[in-house]
């Protein structure tokens, strides 16, 4: 891991008074990519009104991960070098199976969150989703902590996939409700969506990606962002 640290943004909180520090929890997203029009385009949806956790807010499909998750089946697997950068962190390296259980909710949630199914349709009914994922696409883009002292904390871990690299069609995605208002949001100008500040940053990222190779290579560093001693700090994994 190769330190790069800078100090947090002003706005951005790391402490939300009246909450206990609480264990954050594996969480995985995914940024669904539309270039099929000029400029690149994201999927967003706004979060309910009613949840504990980013109310109100626009933030990319995604969730927790579930014991279930390292269980799913899947047609293709991650790049090596996805893989290797998963498995990386502070401290021991985790498991491959934990590290492609994070793929499979990213791949899970937004077809739960979206109705995008991410691989090769299945007709087994028995399945636990109507498709076999694909990781094959996935880039690794992020890695983010919720800062201590927040009601809700994730381990969140921020992938990205090209639709027309999955044969996704751009036009066939469904609201829940988990995710409301689902749109196609351009990487350059997301000012009127209220976004998490840390999707903010995210997304700057992913524009600088961008400009830096349209294909978004799968071998590159990935930025980790955290809290430690009330300090925003990122690392570059």
């Amino acid at each position: 891991m190769t330190p790069e640290l800078r100090s947090r943004p002003p706005s951005l909180k790391t402490e939300a008074p009246g909450h206990p520090t609480i264990r954050p929890r594996d969480a995985a997203s995914i940024m669904l990519l539309d270039r099929s029009r000029d400029g690149i385009r994201v999927l967003m949806g706004k979060r309910h009104g009613a949840h504990a956790f980013m109310p109100d807010l626009y933030v990319f499909p995604g969730g927790r991960r579930d014991p279930g998750d390292h269980r799913l089946r899947f047609a293709g697997d991650l790049h090596p070098t996805v893989l290797r950068s998963l498995k990386a962190g502070e401290g021991r390296p985790i498991p491959d199976g934990r590290a492609r259980a994070l793929a499979l909710a990213a791949v899970r949630e937004l077809y739960e969150e979206a109705g995008v199914s991410l691989g090769r349709a299945l007709s087994d009914q028995s399945a636990s989703l109507p498709f076999l994922p694909d990781l094959s696409n996935l880039r690794y883009m992020a890695r983010a902590i919720t800062p201590p002292g927040h009601p809700r904390r994730f381990d969140t871990r921020f992938f990205a996939a090209f639709a027309d690299e999955a044969d996704i069609d751009p036009s066939l995605v469904l609201e829940s409700r988990e995710l409301q208002d689902l749109q196609w949001i351009d990487v350059s100008d997301f000012s009127s969506l209220r976004v998490p500040e840390i999707t903010a940053i995210i997304l700057s990222d992913l524009r600088n990606c961008l400009e830096s190779d349209p294909s978004l290579p799968r071998e590159r560093t990935v930025p980790f962002y955290f809290t430690r001693h009330g300090r925003f700090q990122r690392t570059l994994l």
